[in-house]
């Protein structure tokens, strides 16, 4: 069984896939694509939308991490990324959901205001792809894809400080999902994956670092992805950073 996976890279649903395919042993091959310009790739590619990660597996174009997870539990159910308990699914569904809608944009949100303010940072976070241009040639030219990836995410001053108000809340649920074994068991489900890419690309940012490493949540990232590439060192105006949690 073979499949194509295009991501951007160090995007962390995108990073959610890839995971979930090596935990379910599918082989796959890997497209880096760059931001904005990703968008006509995968319109050209044949999918129906223009986010990653996009999967080609199998006859199928799927699109978005939680619809890749579930049509890899068909694909291929053992190991599954669901528990067969209807409840305990009920529960990591929830998790997963979390991940997805509530926890991983202001993260997004946070990068691409850094990326905003210090365009090399892109570097460490393109280690390793290929997006057929050198990377420091692509950084060097990239400034309005930048500008441009930065504007498409809201990347504002406003919205960067209302994330980091809201980051310790979304962490305190995190930690509650693993009090309840909802995550971080020993075999990780969908929504291990789905929150453990956001935190781990989280804790990349130096700014967020004292906010993260003393909770069960960066335990969880890493685990599950130990070394996510990329580093932004501190950018971010101390003013608009939350107190760390009392320990």
């Amino acid at each position: 069984m073979g499949a194509r996976l295009y991501v951007i890279p160090a995007s962390h649903p995108a990073t959610t896939a890839a995971l979930m395919l090596d935990f379910k042993g599918i082989p796959y091959n890997r497209t880096d694509l760059m931001p904005v310009v990703s968008k006509g790739v995968l319109r050209a590619v044949g999918f129906p939308r223009v986010t990653v990660p996009a999967l080609k597996i199998e006859g199928e174009r799927v699109q978005g991490s939680r619809e890749i997870a579930r049509a890899l539990d068909r694909i291929k159910p053992d190991p599954p990324l669901f528990p067969a308990d209807p409840d305990k699914r009920v529960a990591v569904e929830e998790a997963e959901r979390f991940g997805d809608e509530e926890l991983q944009h202001p993260i997004r949100q946070l990068l691409w205001w850094g990326f905003k303010h210090e365009k090399e940072n892109l570097r460490a976070y393109s280690a390793g792809a290929h997006l057929g241009v050198p990377i420091g040639l692509a950084i060097k030219t990239g400034g309005p894809l930048v500008a441009l990836s930065a504007r498409f995410n809201e990347a504002t001053d406003a919205n960067a400080r209302a994330d980091l108000a809201s980051l310790p809340a979304l962490l305190d649920r995190v930690d509650a999902y693993i009090a309840a074994g909802t995550i971080g068991a020993e075999l990780p489900n969908a929504a291990d994956f789905q929150i453990a890419t956001s935190i781990g690309l989280a804790l990349t940012l130096d700014d967020l670092k004292p906010l993260i490493e003393p909770r069960p949540a960066a335990a969880l990232a890493d685990r599950i992805v130990p070394n996510y590439p990329g580093h932004t060192p501190p950018i971010l105006p101390p003013a608009w950073l939350p107190e760390p949690a009392a320990s």
